[in-house]
């Protein structure tokens, strides 16, 4: 595989010559970026999968939601529906997609959407009787036809930005010049006893211009595991055999975590689709035990003949430090977006 990503070098020359040109045509308001007047805000990566915007976006979801009417806009990647749905009752992953599926069971006071078309998708949501004041824009942060008033890009501990090449050579989606579009910069998975000297070490390296910002967040697990109608607690179950399931990008931080001497472990492609013979040889693996799964592949494995074997372990985002900081910016984000209306 990487023998192949090498010898693809000349493709990702390319990849990168047509996406400096796309943005070059926006930067240079040739192509037409639409702006609408409510605060968004966008979350997203210059690499593809894998830094933390779901918990991300979890975040501002709590910090924002008891003050604030707050929609959530996603594209819904592989989701069997096409154009703008809103999500509602009859909802589910195959419908929306298993991020904003989540995002809608979990918080019951927000709007959530999906819909390929950022532009249409807030046109839409803002046509409703019920308007939201805030829209968060889910991995929004290549969609330059719609621009958001507030950039958080995010890149992992491990991988960062600076240090990968453009696809399919790299992983990037567009080259390093599109962090300059960032507002505040986020190294996502960082270990939760970083050190200042290594901080320091990652912002030079980053080299932000002097209005972004740089904070540092670590993935924060549950203690409690949870399927339809119980919990149990994560301490309670670390000696007890049982299956592991993930289908996410980078999945080994949460297989660290879980994962003891006797464990089985299945590992699935991000976003994958599970089907009827994947459900039967997880059941036939975990016998009468149980299954710790994460909260995305959850949203698409509930309902099924696995039952009460099915459990998630939910996941926040914390920051190492500063969090008043970043809660204090987006805040005051918010705050003269709203005013300037």
């Amino acid at each position: 595989m990487i023998f192949l990503r090498k010898i693809l070098f000349p493709f990702s020359i390319l990849y990168g010559m047509i996406t400096y040109f796309r943005n070059f045509l926006y930067d240079n308001q040739i192509l037409k970026s639409y702006s609408f007047d409510l605060p968004v805000i966008a979350v997203g990566n210059l690499s593809v999968g894998g830094t933390g915007k779901t918990p991300q976006i979890e975040y501002l979801i709590r910090l924002l939601s008891d003050n604030h009417k707050i929609a959530t806009l996603s594209r819904g990647y592989k989701r069997q529906s096409k154009g703008f749905v809103l999500a509602d009752a009859t909802s589910n992953a195959a419908k929306l997609g298993d991020e904003p599926f989540q995002y809608y069971q979990k918080f019951a006071n927000i709007q959530v959407a999906v819909d390929a078309d950022r532009r249409n998708g807030i046109q839409q949501l803002l046509s409703l009787t019920e308007k939201p004041e805030i829209i968060l824009l889910d991995d929004a942060f290549q969609h330059r036809k719609v621009k958001a008033g507030f950039y958080i890009l995010l890149t992992t501990f491990d991988d960062l930005y600076v240090d990968d090449l453009i696809l399919p050579t790299g992983n990037l989606r567009e080259s390093q010049r599109g962090a300059k579009r960032a507002d505040i910069v986020i190294v996502t998975k960082c270990p939760n006893n970083l050190s200042t000297q290594e901080q320091e070490k990652i912002r030079k390296k980053l080299n932000l211009s002097n209005k972004q910002q740089l904070f540092f967040s670590c993935i924060a697990y549950d203690t409690f595991v949870y399927s339809e109608d119980k919990k149990l607690k994560v301490s309670e179950i670390n000696e007890i055999e049982k299956l592991i399931v993930a289908g996410i990008a980078k999945p080994e931080p949460f297989f660290k975590y879980c994962q003891k001497e006797k464990d089985e472990v299945m590992v699935f492609p991000d976003h994958h689709h599970f089907t009827d013979l994947d459900i039967l040889n997880m059941k036939s693996k975990a016998k009468n035990g149980i299954i710790i799964t994460t909260e995305k592949d959850y949203m698409r494995l509930k309902g099924s003949v696995l039952g009460n074997q099915l459990f998630c372990l939910p996941i926040q985002s914390s920051f190492v430090e500063d969090a008043e900081k970043f809660n204090n910016t987006i805040k005051n984000y918010v705050g003269r977006s709203s005013r300037n209306r």
